[in-house]
């Protein structure tokens, strides 16, 4: 943990922008990023929390996990000759400093002063990940009365089953629960859509519907032998945590995003020999942070960049996988290089477990809910993220957002504004 003077250091290093690329191209929650740093500075710890919190209510979750090189201090001014401001160890700084001097959400919404103007309207919310939470967090500012329906027993969603403990801590995210839920708002558990839990009745029970389920099923590859023992989901791994004895063992995962190298770096952990990541296009290209893939190589994972798998082997189970070499070209309309097969440079390799990571799609019961999807099976939401049944919402993973917590959260409370804009045109 970094001293005060050390955190304060980092804090004076903020050039304090006029022009804020960190927060209005970096970060997907427009957070006000020079504003909290500068208070920072000053050792005003409430007024940072509550600059931040008037834009999210995730802050430290968001200041632990979310990709800041690739959102905002990838755009810090600093990183164009130097090293960027460590604006995500400060944000996770700030609200450590809260919750030690306990302030609460609660406290920094009443400062804010929304007018709490809908006290007679309800809104139901269905999943309680990101998007779910601060949508919930942001309705219940604006007087809003909010049930989340969880199909688990807890809250949080990926934050709590999609992130390794060693990445984020579930404390964290019971305290993040908790400030929220103090907001007034309700929740119903082990509540599942198709299950017990029905979205016609809670349509007519609710003056809006929000979906913030998720998008939680493995994409499969379509390759031979997919289908093998052996052969995991990532998405599936992660969420149910039930693995198989890594003990000994080669395991390969396929992959290239945070889900790959979490599932890579658990693997490990749970006494795998070796643990190859396998990824089609360079390092370059990795939608992973490049400090967790630094994390795994630490960890004692290989990584294989530009292979391909082209086939699973084996009788029962998985005993092999057929690699393929790739090069990468650019291709008209592709704003990303493509990876190619390069003919002939295939080659086999021994695996005992392989992991396919390559992206998420929705569950199932999706296409039967009575809502226009897309050509993705994601939920299709117009510019106020409405459903095709315009008293029901949508946000986050499901309607094919930039699979973030931080995207996810902007969605939730983008949603939330927007339902709030049409439940006040009825009051008056």
């Amino acid at each position: 943990m970094k001293t005060i003077d050390e955190i304060i250091s980092k804090a004076n290093y903020c050039l304090g922008c006029k022009t804020k690329f960190c927060s209005n191209k970096g970060c997907p929650l427009s957070n006000n990023i020079p504003e909290f740093i500068q208070q920072i500075k000053e050792e005003n710890y409430y007024e940072a929390y509550k600059i931040i919190c008037e834009t999210t209510v995730l802050p430290g979750i968001c200041g632990r996990i979310c990709p800041h090189m690739k959102q905002c201090q990838g755009s810090c001014v600093r990183n164009i000759e130097g090293e960027s401001v460590s604006i995500g160890e400060l944000e996770a700084f700030v609200y450590d400093k809260a919750k030690e001097n306990k302030y609460t959400l609660k406290q920094c919404f009443e400062d804010i002063k929304e007018k709490n103007v809908l006290l007679d309207k309800k809104v139901a919310i269905i999943g309680g990940g990101p998007s779910g939470l601060t949508a919930a967090a942001f309705l219940a500012r604006s007087g809003v009365k909010v049930t989340i329906y969880e199909r688990y027993d807890y809250l949080g969603g990926l934050l709590v089953y999609g992130i390794p403990e060693f990445r984020l801590s579930k404390d964290i995210v019971g305290k993040t629960v908790k400030d929220i839920l103090n907001l007034g708002v309700e929740v119903e558990y082990n509540k599942e859509l198709g299950k017990n839990l029905s979205l016609e009745k809670l349509e007519k029970e609710n003056d809006a519907v929000f979906l913030s389920f998720g998008s939680n099923s493995s994409i499969e590859m379509g390759i031979e032998g997919e289908n093998l023992k052996g052969v995991y989901g990532g998405n599936e791994l992660l969420e149910y945590n039930i693995y198989p004895d890594y003990k000994g063992k080669t395991v390969a995962v396929v992959g290239g995003g945070n889900v790959a190298i979490d599932c890579a770096r658990t693997i490990k952990r749970r006494g795998a020999k070796e643990v190859k990541v396998i990824y089609r296009r360079a390092r370059q290209q990795m939608p992973a942070e490049d400090k967790e893939i630094e994390d795994a190589i630490k960890d004692g994972i290989d990584f294989l960049y530009q292979n391909n798998v082209i086939k699973i082997i084996g009788n029962d189970k998985v005993e092999k996988i057929e690699l393929i070499k790739t090069e990468l070209k650019s291709k008209e309309g592709e704003k990303r290089l493509v990876p190619v097969n390069i003919e002939n440079s295939n080659y086999i390799i021994d695996i005992d477990y392989i992991v396919i990571a390559v992206g998420s799609k929705p569950a199932e019961f999706v296409s039967k809910l009575g809502i226009e999807l897309d050509k993705y099976n994601n939920i299709k939401v117009n510019e106020n993220y409405q459903t095709s049944n315009e008293k029901i919402y949508a946000g986050g993973d499901i309607t094919g957002t930039r699979k973030t917590v931080a995207w996810a959260a902007y969605s939730g409370r983008e949603a939330a504004k927007k339902i709030t804009e049409r439940l006040l045109k009825e009051v008056n």
